[in-house]
């Protein structure tokens, strides 16, 4: 018999309905799963009684006839959403202990699907970051070894939420996507992941980086898992100004893998010199898959695709020394108040301990690009160029569909190799940025492995609002890669 925890979300809510197996026995089996994946340190927070409590509710629903679309399922929640009554972190000192009295928009609709909490996933302090080695909780490590045994980032910032899927410690997972922490984890451990268009899933409730960016998604190991994920925690939400009022698409239903009459394009601009060979081989048979599914293949042009990166380490930082001067120990979170020290010193002494070295990097960048001197001269120039890169997008799209292109430039990389080095960090995030900067879904599908036996990702990106025609593209590489490689389970 499969092991449940083996099993998918869309199998797992199937297998309750039918009753092949209960609830209870899911939650079992997956909260046993979590305590023996400790060591990969995916999860701040363990929630094995909610796991429980949601799964008894799903059994009596059964009994009743009254299932709701995620019964029976228990999910993994980034430490990034707010979640009543259980630590609230954010990876950060700053927010260790905090405890919301509210639930966040997307965690709440998953709740009320059905759905069951494993606990809260591990990430990068504030989201920021791509290895998930800012956490003040320690990082997470990938469950793939790489060379001579060496381990590796799961990505980041969604690094716990990548690594427990792809080690079986829950079917399914939030993430956030600010430059591409959903998409880029996915990549480096053979799971997928969806950023819906901005404004599909409502922030509220979600510990803010950068405002104009930030956008909840969907982590699983199958497009059509993030199809019932996605359209679970999408909708209009009155208390986010950001949130889109439009009804949301019945995205299980309506995936199809054939593309006969679509036209998919290729950024030239995506392949530049001394563009890793294989990832580029596996770009390659990406066309060749899109185009057995029925697509036509176009070349196109993004131009200002080489601004995108230093648009966004303008723009980005910039938010986030804003967002984050409401942490200063006066209302809520750490508070450092050394002996006879005034406000100010408060202030200092509070910020300077509750954050962590990649946070207050980028909280002196924000306050740099923001200063008087210097507004003009950097953000307002970044916020130009960010309106030509949409522009280039939506031009894109007169001649074609939706666009493949990798999804980050390298497979996983070891844990520490680049923790030294900020500008080859970010670098990590240069095939993910542009969409996150016009605000279009994006989505990430494992293609197949590296030469050291390493998963690699090729990324869809689609029209506004075009969520159903990412999955069904991401559907038609799915099913040609027949991606089926799994980490050696060592922990």
């Amino acid at each position: 018999m499969t092991e449940l925890t083996d099993l998918t979300l869309a199998e797992i809510r199937d297998g309750v309905a039918r009753g092949g197996f209960s609830a209870r026995e899911v939650a079992q089996a997956f909260n046993a799963a979590v305590e023996a994946g400790r060591p990969l340190n995916a999860y701040i927070v363990e929630t094995p009684e909610k796991a429980l409590e949601a799964a008894d509710a799903a059994d009596k629903a059964r009994a009743a006839g009254d299932l709701k679309p995620l019964s029976g399922v228990p999910l993994g929640m980034k430490d990034l959403f707010c979640t009543e009554g259980v630590q609230t972190s954010a990876a950060s000192r700053m927010l260790e202990g905090f405890t919301p009295t509210y639930e966040s928009t997307v965690s709440a609709k998953l709740w009320q699907a059905g759905a069951g909490m494993l606990g809260k996933l591990n990430l990068d302090q504030f989201a920021m970051g791509s290895s998930n080695e800012t956490s003040h909780f320690g990082n997470v490590v990938s469950p793939w070894k790489g060379k001579d045994g060496k381990e590796l980032t799961p990505g980041g910032s969604s690094g716990g939420s990548s690594a427990a899927i792809a080690a079986r410690l829950c079917p399914a997972a939030t993430g956030t996507d600010t430059g591409g922490s959903i998409r880029q984890p996915a990549a480096f451990t053979g799971i997928a992941g969806i950023k819906p268009t901005y404004g599909r899933c409502s922030r509220w409730g979600v510990v803010a980086f950068a405002s104009s960016l930030d956008q909840p998604g969907a982590m699983a190991r199958t497009v059509r898992d993030n199809a019932i994920l996605l359209e679970a925690m999408a909708g209009f939400d009155p208390k986010d100004a950001t949130s889109l009022d439009l009804a949301v698409p019945q995205l299980e239903a309506g995936l199809s893998s054939s593309l006969k009459g679509k036209k998919v394009g290729i950024p030239k601009e995506y392949r530049p010199d001394g563009l890793n060979a294989e990832i580029a081989a596996l770009w390659d048979r990406g066309v060749e898959w899109l185009k057995d599914a029925g697509a036509d293949v176009v070349e196109v042009s993004l131009p200002h695709t080489r601004y995108a990166l230093a648009t966004y380490y303008i723009i980005a930082p910039a938010e986030a020394s804003s967002n984050l001067a409401r942490y200063d120990g006066v209302r809520y979170g750490l508070r450092d108040l050394p002996d006879g020290a005034g406000l100010q010193d408060m202030y200092a002494a509070t910020r300077a301990a509750g954050f962590g070295d990649e946070v207050k990097r980028r909280i002196l960048i924000g306050t740099y690009v923001l200063s008087a001197g210097f507004y003009d001269a950097y953000y307002t120039q970044a916020c130009k160029v960010r309106t030509l890169i949409a522009r280039d997008f939506a031009q894109a799209f007169e001649q074609c569909d939706v666009l493949l292109t990798p999804t980050a430039p390298s497979a996983a990389f070891a844990l520490g190799e680049k923790k030294a080095d900020p500008l080859e960090m970010y670098l990590n995030d240069v095939f993910t940025v542009p969409a996150s900067l016009a605000g279009l879904p994006a989505m990430s599908v494992p293609g197949g492995l590296s030469s050291e036996g390493l998963p690699l990702g090729l990324q869809i990106i689609g029209r506004p609002l075009d969520e159903q025609g990412v999955l069904n593209a991401a559907l038609a590489l799915e099913e040609r890669a027949g991606f089926a490689a799994r980490p050696e389970k060592w922990w």
